[in-house]
């Protein structure tokens, strides 16, 4: 599985179990936050690990720069897109209301 199927795995398994998605966002005011929570993720049976999820958030927005026809570097909506981390963050936020 790539790592995007992973964390969709683990965005279902976190939309189900109120503690998983507690845990995982409580990673936030952690020192180490995102070894957590790759740990806290393979405990729940999903296997990421921190250079999967940096990967993953780097490939993810050089992609999406690639699909602007050169226009990318300045769209405002790229910031913070290379962090997987805290785009997989705020959807487990949106799934607390």
């Amino acid at each position: 599985m790539d790592t995007g199927e992973l964390l969709e795995q683990l965005r279902e398994k976190a939309k189900n179990d109120k503690g998983l998605r507690d845990s995982l966002l409580a990673t936030r005011i952690s020192s180490t936050p995102l070894s957590d929570f790759c740990r806290i993720s393979r405990e729940a049976g999903v296997s990421l690990s921190e250079m999967d999820m940096i990967e993953f958030g780097e490939s993810s927005y050089a992609a999406m720069r690639r699909s602007t026809n050169g226009g990318g570097e300045n769209a405002p909506l790229l910031q913070w897109e290379d962090d997987a981390y805290e785009m997989f963050l705020m959807e487990l936020e949106l799934l607390k209301t």
